[in-house]
């Protein structure tokens, strides 16, 4: 499906206007169910994403552990497809949908003249790449200098923060496969943030206090 130019205003209200018509003429608008792989490490990037509703988790997997980079939230694209598009790279990251997401699929046999022709354009990702910057520093900070219990809280609190759903539907296996640990390390740590007030566990899911 094509996007409009109502599309584009909603979530790229500042674009040049003849970027916006050129982005309506070449890209795809698609709905993307829950869970829904959209890149791997080693694949070739054919379209970048920008999410327009939903969201998306990017991260890196070693052997049988994987661990969280960051989320993609509307109006904002996956920096590291930009780049291993613009390298004609493979991916080094993997990217899922963690809920229902629509996203706008910028064809990368157009991303180097846009970015030639529309400043516009190097605009909008010089500042994805100041936040994936940032947020890649604080979770290098949480890893290095930070009890799991500090980061699991963490990540618990910016999960209802960006789903806006309390309780969480999760398991224990998600969870340590995102931080990067064991299944039973997360389960012993849950039942101490249980006793200190801090989470409420159910059946199958977490409640954030």
């Amino acid at each position: 499906m094509q996007p409009t130019l109502e599309d584009l205003n909603k979530i790229l209200p500042n674009l040049n206007s003849k970027l916006k018509q050129e982005i309506c003429d070449f890209s795809i608008l698609k709905g993307l169910p829950k869970n829904t792989e959209i890149l791997r490490e080693g694949q070739y990037i054919k379209a970048i994403p920008l999410v327009i509703s939903g969201l998306i988790k990017v991260y890196t997997r070693y052997e049988d552990r994987e661990l969280l980079l960051y989320y993609i939230r509307p109006k904002e694209s996956c920096t590291m497809s930009f780049a291993a598009s613009i390298n004609d790279e493979p991916s080094k990251v993997f990217a899922e949908t963690e809920e229902n997401t629509k996203v706008l699929l910028l064809p990368i046999s157009k991303i180097p003249q846009w970015v030639n022709q529309f400043p516009d354009m190097n605009n909008l990702f010089f500042k994805q790449y100041g936040l994936r910057y940032a947020e890649l520093l604080d979770t290098i900070h949480h890893i290095l200098f930070n009890k799991l219990d500090v980061r699991l809280y963490k990540y618990l609190k910016e999960k209802v923060l960006l789903t806006k759903k309390n309780p969480l539907v999760l398991s224990h296996r998600q969870i340590a496969n995102e931080l990067g640990t064991a299944r039973e390390v997360i389960s012993r740590i849950m039942k101490k943030l249980e006793l200190e007030g801090k989470v409420k566990q159910h059946s199958n899911s977490v409640e954030v206090i």
